[in-house]
């Protein structure tokens, strides 16, 4: 069938890319009443999609990108979901070619936010909004509700913002939405959410596989394990689905299906991007990294084998006497690593809107994250006071909250540490997040010494502890003479 030229200004909002993330966003703006325009670079695709659900709601498609702009009420606002990077730059050229001054372009990709900078400026010399809005929740999210963070222009957002308040998850009557700062503000807590996920996800893989090495547990004995931390502080959306994913069978071989799942595992990039921008920044999310780099490790299959060929492990056996009590330690060490995790990310969104002047309330995002999301879960209402109490908190774990949570915690995690160093399983974020905790709380650290061998080979120089100024010592002279820098 031909798809037919939509009327001129019929629709409230428009969606361009009609895969899933787009279509089920589409859908969503349906659902809740807005009349929406399709469209896709393929004709076909809208055409089905139409075909499939035209009857959910208002929709109007259109073949081309002309139809679609021309089909947007004034000021126009057009989402784009498209793969990013290169194609996301090519709808944004042909939309903005077509539009007008004071109409709204809007990615709701996941883009890297110095690109969105980029857009920004580029869109904003042209007359136009761009909004870079992270969109978090998968699917699923997409089309019930997912978490929203837009950054854009705030008279886009009052335009923006009503429709998407609409269409996020809403958790005790608020919208997990909601205005973050200008231009690439958006796309940078999205950036953020994610190495929070990749951490998170990283934590729970290795209590399992300390449970798994350690006790010989099944699958799913560890997810009957899950499932029951999820009702308490653990309780998250990740738990939730870790408890489902571990009791899953798989109907080929009758085996728990995580046993067959090959160990490596992929990535889309975002942890890369957030530990690279972190260490731009001067933020150490040690957690972060270390569940970065063990996901590359895990699908380094020439570098591991070449290990297992010729490594030995030299572990020690360490008896377990209190099963009950080590497993309530692996559950403590587990709550108490998330916490680092989510203070590590919050003061990279911290820094980071220092360092682009974006204003980013802190104690929104967390709120915004309640629910719709990957990484929902019940303390997230906990940083959300933490903030309250304190706009301009420079570390989410001195909070008395958290400070009092993470301090129930030290034993078991010093415990499971020292444990999985014994007996040889890899814990690498359990372990940097108790190194973070250590080396924050600490009041000297050895970075002195450090100072003085960058002074001896490079002339770097140094401050002092008795007095002010910056100082170089003359290492290869008689006497060693330290003078003013």
């Amino acid at each position: 069938m031909s798809i037919p030229t939509p009327p001129v200004g019929a629709a409230d909002i428009g969606v361009t890319g009609m895969a899933v993330m787009g279509s089920n966003l589409a859908r969503n703006l349906a659902h809740k009443g807005y009349k929406v325009a399709i469209h896709n670079r393929s004709a076909a695709k809208t055409e089905t999609i139409y075909a499939q659900h035209g009857d959910e709601g208002e929709f109007y498609p259109a073949e081309s990108m002309e139809d679609f702009v021309q089909s947007l009420s004034k000021p126009r606002v057009a989402i784009i979901m498209v793969k990013a990077g290169a194609p996301t730059d090519a709808v944004i050229d042909q939309l903005a070619d077509l539009m007008e001054e004071g109409d709204i372009i809007v990615d709701c990709g996941n883009a890297l936010y110095t690109d969105t900078l980029r857009r920004e400026k580029d869109i904003r010399a042209r007359g136009l909004h761009f909004v870079g809005a992270g969109v978090s929740g998968g699917e699923e999210g997409a089309l019930n509700g997912p978490s929203i963070m837009p950054g854009g222009t705030v008279d886009s957002y009052k335009r923006l913002g009503p429709m998407f308040e609409a269409i996020a998850a809403h958790k005790d009557g608020e919208p997990c939405c909601a205005y973050v700062g200008p231009d690439g503000a958006g796309h940078f807590v999205k950036m953020v959410h994610n190495g929070i996920e990749y951490a998170d996800m990283q934590l729970i893989a290795e209590a399992y596989d300390i449970m798994r090495k350690a006790l010989g547990m099944s699958a799913g004995a560890i997810g009957d394990i899950f499932a029951e931390w999820n009702t308490t502080e653990l309780d998250s959306y990740l738990i939730e689905i870790t408890a489902e994913v571990l009791r899953h069978i798989d109907a080929t071989t009758g085996k728990p299906l995580v046993d067959v799942i090959k160990d490596a595992a992929s990535q889309k990039g975002t942890g890369a991007w957030t530990v690279q921008n972190a260490a731009a920044i001067g933020v150490p999310t040690t957690g972060i990294a270390e569940a970065t780099f063990a996901r590359s490790l895990s699908g380094d299959e020439e570098e591991r084998k070449a290990g297992v060929a010729t490594l030995p492990e030299l572990a020690q056996d360490v008896d377990i006497t209190d099963v009950k009590g080590f497993i309530e330690d692996i559950r403590l060490a587990l709550y108490a690593s998330k916490m680092v995790a989510y203070s590590q990310g919050f003061e990279l969104i911290r820094k980071g809107s220092k360092e682009y002047d974006w204003n980013i309330n802190l104690g929104d995002m967390a709120r915004i994250w309640r629910d719709g999301c990957i990484i929902r879960a019940r303390f997230l209402d906990r940083i959300t006071d933490a903030y309250e109490r304190n706009a301009d908190l420079a570390l989410l774990l001195a909070d008395s909250y958290f400070t009092e949570e993470i301090t129930k915690a030290i034993p078991a995690w010093r415990r499971i540490v020292s444990f999985a160093a014994q007996v040889g399983i890899p814990v690498p974020a359990f372990a940097s997040s108790l190194s973070y905790y250590d080396g924050v709380r600490s009041d000297e650290l050895p970075a002195n010494l450090i100072q003085g061998q960058r002074d001896f080979f490079g002339a770097h120089t140094y401050k002092r502890t008795d007095k002010e100024g910056t100082f170089h010592t003359l290492w290869g002279e008689e006497g060693r003479k330290e003078v003013d820098a």
